[in-house]
């Protein structure tokens, strides 16, 4: 199985390069789907949701976002990823059109969606407004920035998160899984990461693992590349000297984040 999709870069139209897509035509994935966007200034993507509910995240840059009922003017909080500020993002639901277009040059745009039926309102989800977390401890630290936690009812299927590992840290770890449906123990959650790093000619590893090692793959990932996750622990391992960044969306048959760690790893957790 494929898990590993390098970054593409693919020119779509003028002014709009396709940086990275995964969904159930490249991939195996049912719950999840992912595409990435830079935009030239005044560059324009615009797209009809038939069964799908979508989260557009303003990665960099600033860019207008239009749909059926409103227009989210010049929306987007950092210049860079690594600026590390919570961004803005606009939830579309699903039997709507949008139209992204970018307000400054390079303006990066993921698109994270879900299949649903279900209609919710549209929202715009200002960056001022995040779940901001600190976890771990040691070198196992990292900083969540929840965008669709599974806390807010925002979203029928999609949960969405940006995570900031520094350098010589672990991320993802303890290693843990979310691909039993035994809630509130563990739920079945396909996930994707867009992963980027600074500077960008860098790397970090992820193992994507189960138990009984069916699936076993160590991967060095590079800037803008994805990795899939449908099933298994996949923690992520991020080398001295660079920072990582990633985007996580999730889906699966409920909108519920419920995990169980490797049992060999719990111990990390017991530390003082």
């Amino acid at each position: 199985m494929n898990l590993l999709f390098h970054a593409q870069k693919t020119s779509l139209n003028t002014g709009v390069t396709l940086l990275q897509k995964v969904d159930a035509t490249n991939s195996p994935m049912k719950y999840t789907a992912l595409k990435v966007l830079l935009l030239d200034q005044d560059g324009i993507y615009q797209e009809d949701l038939t069964s799908q509910e979508a989260c557009i995240v303003v990665l960099a840059g600033k860019a207008t976002v239009t749909t059926n009922k409103a227009t989210y003017e010049a929306i987007g909080q950092r210049q860079s990823i690594f600026d590390k500020i919570p961004t803005d993002s606009v939830y579309v639901g699903v039997t709507n059109h949008f139209r992204v277009q970018a307000v400054t040059a390079d303006c990066k745009i993921a698109i994270a969606y879900a299949p649903t039926q279900k209609q919710l309102p549209e929202r715009l989800i200002k960056g001022d407004v995040h779940q901001i977390e600190h976890r771990g401890k040691y070198n196992i630290k990292r900083t969540a920035q929840n965008i669709l936690p599974d806390d807010l009812p925002f979203a029928d299927k999609l949960l969405v998160v940006e995570v900031y590992t520094d350098a010589a840290n672990w991320s993802s770890y303890p290693p843990h899984r979310h691909d039993r449906e035994n809630p509130p123990e563990e739920t079945y959650l396909e996930e994707i990461y867009y992963h980027e790093i600074n500077p960008s000619d860098g790397f970090v590893f992820q193992h994507v693992y189960t138990d009984d090692r069916s699936l076993d793959e160590t991967m060095t990932v590079e800037n803008s590349d994805a990795v899939i996750v449908p099933k298994g622990y996949h923690p992520v391992g991020v080398p001295d000297g660079y920072d990582s960044y990633y985007l996580n969306v999730m889906g699966g048959p409920i909108r519920q984040w419920d995990f169980h760690n490797d049992p060999k790893f719990e111990w990390l957790l017991q530390r003082k």
